[in-house]
Parts: structure tokens; sequence; C-alpha cells
């Protein structure tokens, strides 16, 4: 008998993508299995007018509830995320069923034309994000730029720099990747000036712990460099106590039996930013990253925290 799976997923075009790639993979993986994407609007599809550090608390969950609320219903089977979105505590009930193969995990600066890097962004440049973790490091690294907030799709945001109200906006490597917007990269931040999100360029696929066969079909998603690298930064934010709204990076590396990880806490303003590194065994990435948070918390990330 045929088994039908149902994807949840935003509309908007770059959640599209990853959810008919997700299909695609799903059914080349699962002979005979048939997969459906539904679209389902979350709150931060919805409060654009809004910019996301505003939203605080609030925040939690802005591009997930609806989606897990459509999992707990059973109108779905399984809900892609972009993983740095999907907080780190999970509702009792629902799992991430797998973690797939991590795209190009940097931040990239699209400029305008004329500007041929980041040092090259002329002394107070409008710089477009609406992540607190950028805009920390940003100004940390040049401050002297202004920084601007800009919310909307990838192509919205594209958009809005054709326009020229911006010097120069930063997205995702991977997004622009996936949407065939490469050729807007100016340049790839090294990450000694910009420190990813845990989990960024990293799909997650969250299913309900008591739904074994989509887990079974789900399972052969799972990139296991890319699932200890992940958990091991998202272990960090757990440890911090921090969403993806605050000005937390993260960047764990497999090397072998290893796992390699650095992370940083800042200001929104960037005056101040606390960083540690540490290492440990792949069969307990939660523990490295823990740790890690620990550490960060030793050095002062706590009062970082509070403050914002």
């Amino acid at each position: 008998m045929e088994q039908t799976l149902i994807i949840g997923t935003r509309g908007s075009q770059l959640a599209l993508w990853q959810a008919n790639w997700t299909m695609g993979r799903l059914e080349a993986l699962n002979p005979g299995l048939k997969v459906e994407v539904v679209v389902i609007t979350t709150t931060g599809d919805r409060v654009l007018d809004v910019s996301l550090p505003k939203l605080g608390a609030q925040g939690k969950g802005l591009f997930t509830k609806e989606l897990e609320d459509a999992l707990f219903a059973q109108r779905i089977d399984l809900a892609v995320h972009s993983l740095k979105d999907l907080p780190t505590e999970l509702p009792p009930g629902l799992g991430l069923g797998a973690i797939c193969e991590r795209e190009d995990l940097r931040d990239a600066l699209v400029a305008r034309p004329g500007i041929a890097s980041f040092s090259d962004l002329p002394r107070g440049a409008i710089v477009g994000t609406s992540s607190l973790r950028r805009q920390s490091q940003l100004i940390a690294a040049r401050p002297d730029l202004v920084i601007q907030p800009v919310r909307g799709n990838v192509d919205t945001r594209l958009r809005r720099l054709d326009e020229a109200r911006y010097d120069a906006i930063v997205l995702a490597a991977a997004g622009l990747h996936r949407l065939g917007h490469a050729d807007r990269i100016t340049e790839y931040l090294d990450e000694r000036v910009m420190l990813p999100a845990p989990g960024q360029g990293a799909l997650g696929i969250e299913t309900r712990a008591d739904d074994p066969k989509t887990a079974e079909a789900v399972r052969k998603l799972n990139h296991e460099p890319s699932r200890i690298a992940c958990q091991t930064e998202r272990a960090v934010l757990k440890g911090l106590g921090g969403g993806c709204l605050v000005p937390i990076g993260a960047l764990a590396r497999v090397d072998g039996d290893t796992v390699r990880v650095m992370g940083f806490v800042a200001s929104p303003d960037g005056s101040r930013i606390v960083r540690a590194q540490g290492s440990g065994g792949i069969d307990d990435p939660e523990a490295i990253g823990q740790c890690l948070a620990e550490e960060l918390l030793r050095r002062g990330a706590g009062e970082l925290l509070a403050a914002v």
C-alpha cells in the first residue's frame, strides 16, 4: 500500500524551495512513497512591520509555532525548517527527525555596484539587517557603519537594495545559493568578522514522536556530520538560554572523532563581545556545546544577555 506523507512549510520562496527539495529526496530515498507539500502561514510571515529584535520574548517560535500546531493536529506529517529558526526546546511529543546535509554556513555581503568588499564599504555606509547577531558583529568590525532593519523574503531584501535604500545587506549564503542568487554575493564574510547563527545553512525536519513510519522515512535524510555540528551549536544556544533573535553566534566543525566549536555573545551595539572555544568527542555534542556555554557565562555573557 502506497504511503503518503504531507510536508508543512512556510510560503516564502526559500521555504518552498526547501520543502520541494525535501519532497524530492524523500521520494528518491523511499521508493513507493508519495509526498505532498502544504503551505502554512506563521506569525513571522504576518508580522512584517516590526523588527525582529523588538519582538523580544514574543519572537520565540515566530516561524515555527503554526507548523507545530499542524503537526499535533495531524494535518501534516513533518515540518521543514531552516534549523537556525527552530527553538532549541521543542514541545513534548515532537522531535528532530533529521538534520540534512548543511549548505554553505557563512553570511554573505550583497552590496550595490561600486562596492567590492566589506572593507570597501564607505564610511557611514547603510547596511541592512534585522539580526542582532549580525548587527553586533558588523559594528564591532566597523563602528562607522549605520545599521538599518530590513525584513521580508530574500527577493524583497534584494529589491530594496536595488532601490538604493541600502549600500549593502547581509544574508545567509545558503539562501542565496538555493534560490540561484549566488551571483549577487559581493563577499563571503570571514568567520573572524561574522560568526554564523547556530544551525545556519542546515534544514531541520520536525516530526511527531508517536509516528514511527514517518520517522523511518525521514531518518534517511539525516547527514551525521551536519547533525553533530549543529547539535553542538544548538547546545551552546540552549545553555545560554537564548533564541534565534539574540546576539549569539556559534560554529562547530567535525574533524575525525573530534568536534571543535567557537561561540560568542555580544551587546547589540557591538561594544562588548565575549568569545570562547572548546572541543570534545563526537559522541556527545550536547555536552561540548553546554561546556562552551558555561565558559561564555563565566566570561560575562550572562550580563550581556540580561541587557538584551
